[in-house]
């Protein structure tokens, strides 16, 4: 096994139990005894040593080898598009985040159908995972699974606590409706500042025009939030036809730009990165924001003040106070077309998606991601009856709450439309070009609607 670096957030690992789960065999076909895997870095180094445990435990099972690369998030992204893009490929990567990949390549029948391997297990997995692991493949003219769903995430509230606190306020007292519970922190930066943090702005919202990812999640939250959920049908087709989503997302930019304006939101989170906001939380620059999974408490684990200050909160209802769908990602394996060893590929994702195994192994990551099938988490006491506080209210807006898969599954173009920070740079021309918020999502309309006129279904 190959480790390519490591990030020195929290070190230790922890052991990861399967007995009972090894007795039925994997066996793969005899002429093809080892797989090479590629394996995103895990946030934290206990996901690593979870990941690794896994191999160990298939290698015993099955009597087949795994070769696994452990790489960066940046640098497996930047891998795996070469590797399908030349067709020189390993036969299975393993991705936190994969739908910044995937439907692209399934487009283009770059990538094996693993439907034998989810099928028998499509009963079990949540219906966001199903939705977020099946993609059109426009040679075969249909849906397939081309991943198969390990874990799922979410974006929960990231709250400074102690903050709160010292700005006299009680976190219990947060109005339970989208827009009322940002503007809740917005008198806080006043007192914070006249106590000293001088450099604290309330709202860390990711406004940028430079991404890759959490400025577009921030924004289809928003639109979630005021009624724009419908922008994308499981179909495939754009809505901005639809007037109810044109006026959600002239909600959602015209909010947006008027807490930036009104001084709430740091000036350089219109050029931040995906980590940068990260970055400003953990300096107590800024009091809350929104962000996936529960990596920004992970980084500060072995500082238990730290850890222990921060608050980790689900998602208010919308603005209409009806119950909010939470956006959400699915990871795991995906097999490239042309790996030459898709037999022991499928085997050991027909092990890993077993319930005790995928539970095991995400537990042992410390939750950061939580199993694809609903009923393991139910029925553990680690996932729901936690001694942690941040596990919780995460735990229940990826499982208990309504949930809705990124579009990027319903189709490709979503994903261009991402890259092209369309809903930043909405934000961005009236913050910088002063044009209206109408004005500024119509603009990012037509550049959608004509990105959007590529991709013909059926």
């Amino acid at each position: 096994m190959k480790l390519m670096s490591r990030r020195s957030v929290i070190r230790g690992s922890l052991g990861l139990t399967t007995a009972g789960i090894l007795a039925r065999p994997h066996i793969a076909n005899a002429a093809a005894t080892s797989a090479i895997v590629w394996q995103v870095q895990g946030f934290v180094p206990e996901e690593d040593a979870a990941f690794r445990k896994t191999v160990e435990d298939y290698q015993r099972a099955s009597g087949n080898r795994i070769d696994l690369s452990i790489m960066p998030f940046t640098a497996l992204n930047q891998k795996a598009i070469s590797a399908l893009t030349s067709g020189d490929v390993p036969d299975l990567i393993f991705h936190d985040a994969p739908a910044t990949i995937l439907p692209q390549f399934a487009w283009d029948n770059k990538l094996e159908d693993v439907s034998d391997v989810v099928e028998p297990h499509r009963a079990e997995l949540s219906k966001t995972a199903v939705l977020a692991s099946s993609f059109y493949n426009s040679t075969t003219k249909k849906r397939a699974f081309y991943l198969v769903p390990i874990k799922q995430g979410v974006e929960p509230f990231h709250i400074w606590g102690d903050l709160v606190e010292e700005a006299g306020f009680r976190l219990a007292d947060a109005p339970n409706t989208w827009n009322a519970f940002w503007d809740f922190f917005k008198p806080m930066q006043k007192v914070l500042r006249a106590k000293g943090h001088r450099k604290l702005y309330a709202l860390g919202l990711q406004i940028t025009t430079v991404g890759p990812n959490d400025g577009n999640g921030l924004f289809t939250h928003f639109m979630f939030a005021n009624g724009g959920s419908g922008i994308v049908s499981e179909d495939g087709r754009l809505h901005t036809d639809n007037t109810q989503v044109r006026e959600a997302a002239i909600k959602s930019v015209e909010y947006l730009t008027n807490c930036f304006n009104d001084g709430y939101v740091p000036p350089e989170a219109l050029s931040w990165n995906d980590a940068d906001d990260n970055n400003a939380y953990h300096e107590k620059l800024i009091l809350m924001d929104l962000d996936g999974t529960l990596s920004t408490e992970l980084a500060m684990y072995h500082n238990k003040p730290a850890y222990n200050a921060a608050i980790v909160m689900g998602l208010p209802n919308a603005n209409d106070g009806k119950p909010m769908a939470a956006s959400q990602a699915a990871g795991g394996g995906f097999i490239p077309r042309g790996a030459n060893n898709v037999a022991v590929a499928k085997d050991f994702m027909r092990f890993f998606i077993e319930p005790q195994v995928m539970n095991e192994n995400l537990k042992q990551g410390l939750g950061r991601w939580v199993p694809s099938i609903p009923s393991v988490v139910k029925n553990d006491p680690f996932w729901l009856q936690s001694n942690d506080p941040h596990l919780l209210p995460y735990v229940k807006e990826a499982v208990l709450g309504p949930t809705l898969p990124d579009f990027r599954g319903y189709n490709p173009a979503w994903g261009q439309v991402n890259a092209e920070q369309v809903w930043g740079t909405a934000s961005a021309d009236v913050i910088k070009n002063r044009m209206t918020p109408a004005d500024a999502v119509d603009k990012a309309f037509r550049r959608a609607e004509a990105i959007f006129a590529n991709y013909t279904f059926g």
